[in-house]
Formats: structure tokens, sequence, C-alpha cells
């Protein structure tokens, strides 16, 4: 029988696109084995293939759907695709406050603003951030020296690791202002743009 938990992460899934295949190229690729997921919302596709997997949003709607932690553990238990046990957990506060766990190998960052900034001190060194550019977040991390870019994930849901340097490229050779960035939480209109973004700490 379907828990409520259930009923609305797969309505939510059939709403925004089932993300499990973008994680999945990323786990293989790099051997995640625990990840955190700062405002995550309700997607809870990355603990089917990722046995650790730490959330965090402050929505009412995420905190509420997280309280029934039993039935969406239940729920992973019946879908996951690793013979470990999954481990879910959630934080209920927005992730620029002050948080204490332990060294991740994946950040997940997916429409939520400057995850890649804000909650880097968890990512070990090696670890990779996953991230779009809908608010930027890839811009800053291009810009940023603890980070290393190493790929993109297309639309085809496949990691190219070349021509790397066609991607954050300006018109006119300008250079990406990252005040500007910060200011609009936006991602700028490059030549070439992916949907997902790759980044390795260093």
């Amino acid at each position: 029988m379907k828990s409520k938990a259930t009923d609305t992460y797969q309505e939510y899934a059939r709403k925004i696109g089932d993300r499990k295949v973008l994680y999945e190229v990323v786990t293989k690729k790099f051997n995640i084995q625990v990840a955190l997921y700062p405002g995550s919302h309700i997607d809870i596709a990355p603990s089917i293939v990722i046995p650790t997997v730490t959330y965090m949003d402050n929505f009412k709607g995420a905190i509420r759907f997280f309280n029934d932690i039993d039935e969406i553990e239940e729920y992973i238990e019946q879908n996951k695709e690793y013979l470990d046990k999954s481990e879910i957990s959630f934080l209920g506060q927005d992730y620029t406050t002050p948080f204490d766990i332990k060294e991740v190998d994946l950040i997940i960052s997916q429409y939520a603003g400057f995850v890649g900034q804000a909650t880097k001190q968890a990512l070990k060194t090696g670890g990779i951030l996953l991230c779009n550019d809908s608010h930027g977040d890839a811009s800053l991390a291009k810009l940023d020296e603890d980070y290393e870019f190493i790929g993109i994930v297309n639309s085809q849901k496949e990691i190219e690791t070349e021509h790397l340097e066609d991607y954050f490229v300006l018109p006119k050779e300008k250079s990406i202002d990252r005040k500007l960035v910060e200011q609009k939480m936006k991602g700028l209109k490059y030549k070439k743009n992916a949907e997902n973004y790759l980044f390795r700490k260093v």
C-alpha cells in the first residue's frame, strides 16, 4: 500500500522530471557513497542510487514530508539499486546556517541558490559538486579556486569531459562578473551551456 509520503514524492517527480538517471551517472562515474543535498525540497531520488544521503531544506513542505521518514525509508529500501542499507537523514534548516555532518563525496545543487559556496566545507577534498547554473551556482564555482571544473552532464544524461574550455565563455570575451551573478542570482548567457556541471574540490 502506498504511503502518503510516497504519493507526494511520486507526484513531485512527475512534475519536475525524475532526476534518478542524473544522480546515477554521477554516482557510477565517481563511486559516490555519501551525499549532501541542500535545498533538496522532497527530491529523494539520490537515495535510490546513493547509500547515505543527508537532505537539507527549511521549506515547511519539505519538513512536513520528511516527518514521515519511516515511510520514506521503506520506499527507498524497496526501490534502491545497491545492496547496502540506505541511510537517510534530514536537516530542517537553511543551508547557509551552521551545520555539522561528516564530509561527503558529493554535494547536489539543483535550483536552490549558491549551494556550492555555502556548503563546500562539508565536501571532502576530491569530492564532487553537481550543480546547474539556474541561480548562478555553477558560475560561482567556476570562479572559485577551491573547485576544478571537470565535466558536464548533457541533456542525454551523459558525462562529457572534453572541450570544457567552450563553457563559461561570454560574448565579446567578457569576464564573468561575480558581483552581478550574486546580485541577480541567475546564470549568465554564455555561448555554450550545459544542463549540469561537475566540479571537483581541490
